[in-house]
Order: structure tokens, then C-alpha cells, then sequence
């Protein structure tokens, strides 16, 4: 099942059931899990290990060296997970020695094309990547997270689980989870209520996270102050409490 126009490096670990389309190719120190679609013209190098039932497209570029002046031919990473779609003219890179050596792309997300994932970031399971969408070094997005097309994430910035980023967002801060931001600069337009309707949050849920969303943004409160009420509902509902650890843990600031 690997076409014979492909070019394959005699190191690279390929499972029986993989498949690759003609003028691929496959460098060095790459590992491919079973069941693997690889489409024509995909570029992989290594070191990169790509799981088990994913689908690359024409034309991605994937495991190639970090876009970043630091970088001096060490060999960092890039994992892949299992069952991701990587649409058209994606572009994925390794990490740095400095951002912790690896890259990281968890289970079944689906990320279109031109879809751009840096040096050093983390992405978690089950996200959306609209066309375009650019993340710069070192962002860590959260699962069910989704980034609308054209959406840019500056480095270092953190994007929390069911959080939607609208089309062409600027985001420059840290985007708190459950929270819809949308603009350029990004602010916070209202809790991202169709998509936790559609991942079954129950309605009780939503509006306890609905009153975590109006403390931190609708009251007039100070952040610290803010804090402060959240615990008191956290205290009863584990969804607030993941939207309070997110606040507690963020070094960046969020988008407000």
C-alpha cells in the first residue's frame, strides 16, 4: 500500500497497513502506527511518531524543523496521536530544546487546511482548526477547543477546553474555557452556549458557567475579587471549578 513513486528512508518505522500515496515522503527517524493515510506529495521528517489511523492530505508539511532563530539542529519531537484529519497544506513542527524539546498533537482533531501549529505547542483532543488558523510558538490548546479560519494565537498563550475563537480573532491572551471571543483584538463576547449544547452540558451546568462568565466579566469586579465569588460556586459544580483553575493557573492574563 505504499505507492512506489514514494520515498521512503530505509529508518523510518512504517506499520504493514499504512498507506502512502506517490511522491511522498518519508525521512529519517519517522514512525507511522497502522491504518495510517498518507496522501500524495505529504512531506514527514523526523524525528516525528504519528499513531495510529490518521489521515495527512497532499501537500502538508509535517515534523519539519522549528521556524525559530534559537533552533541549532538539535533533535526534538513531534508526536502525533491516533484517528487526527490533516487537511491540505498543513504545516507542523518540531519542537525546541528551549520550549521542552516537543511538539504535541493528542486524538481526533480535525484541522483543515493551511492550518499552521508551531514550534512547542501542545494541542489536546477532539479540536476544530477552521482553514488558516496560525498558532505561534508554544500555545497549548484544550480539548473541544475550536479555532475559527484565520484565527492567530500569539506565542505562549493558552486556549481552554470549549472555548470558540471566531473567524479571524486575534487572540493575545489567554482564552479562559467554555468562553466565545471573537474581534482583533480578541475580547469576550459570551460563553460558548451552542457548542456545550451540542457536547450535552446539562442546562443546569451551563447556567452555573453562564454565572462564572458574568463574575469575571459582566459585574464590574476586580479580578481578585472575581476569584474570590468563583470559589464559592466552584466549591459545588466541577465544570466552574475547571473554568477557576484555568483563571488561577494563567501567567499570560486573560482576554478581557
Amino acid at each position: 500500500m505504499i505507492d512506489p513513486r514514494a520515498i521512503i528512508d530505509p529508518s523510518a518505522q512504517i506499520h504493514e497497513t499504512v498507506t502512502i500515496g506517490p511522491y511522498s515522503i518519508i525521512g529519517a527517524n519517522v514512525q507511522i502506527g497502522a491504518q495510517t493515510w498518507i496522501g500524495p506529495h505529504v512531506v514527514i521528517k523526523g524525528p516525528t511518531r504519528i499513531g495510529e489511523r490518521n489521515k495527512i492530505y497532499q501537500f502538508a508539511s509535517i515534523g519539519d524543523i522549528p521556524q525559530d532563530k534559537k533552533y541549532d539542529g538539535e533533535d526534538t519531537l513531534l508526536e502525533i496521536g491516533i484517528e487526527n484529519v490533516i487537511r491540505e497544506y498543513t504545516t507542523i513542527n518540531r519542537g525546541t530544546v528551549q520550549g521542552g524539546g516537543v511538539t504535541r498533537i493528542g486524538d481526533n482533531n480535525w484541522i483543515m487546511a493551511y492550518v499552521h501549529i508551531a514550534h512547542d505547542c501542545i494541542v489536546g483532543n477532539h479540536t476544530t482548526f477552521a482553514n488558516n488558523a496560525s498558532l505561534a510558538g508554544h500555545v497549548t490548546i484544550e480539548d473541544y477547543a475550536t479555532l475559527g479560519g484565520y484565527v492567530l494565537v500569539a506565542q505562549f498563550c493558552n486556549i481552554g477546553a470549549y472555548s470558540f475563537c471566531s473567524i479571524a480573532s486575534v487572540v493575545h491572551k489567554d482564552v479562559p474555557p467554555y468562553v466565545l471571543v471573537a474581534g482583533h483584538m480578541a475580547k469576550p463576547v459570551s460563553i460558548n452556549l451552542i457548542g456545550l449544547r451540542r457536547a450535552n452540558f446539562s442546562e443546569e451546568t451551563i447556567r452555573n458557567l453562564r454565572n462564572a462568565y458574568k463574575l469575571l466579566y459582566r459585574y464590574g469586579l476586580r479580578f481578585e475579587d472575581s476569584i474570590k465569588e468563583l470559589k464559592k460556586i466552584a466549591e459545588i459544580n466541577p465544570d466552574v471549578q475547571v473554568f477557576l483553575s484555568f483563571l488561577e493557573r494563567s501567567n499570560r492574563g486573560i482576554i478581557r
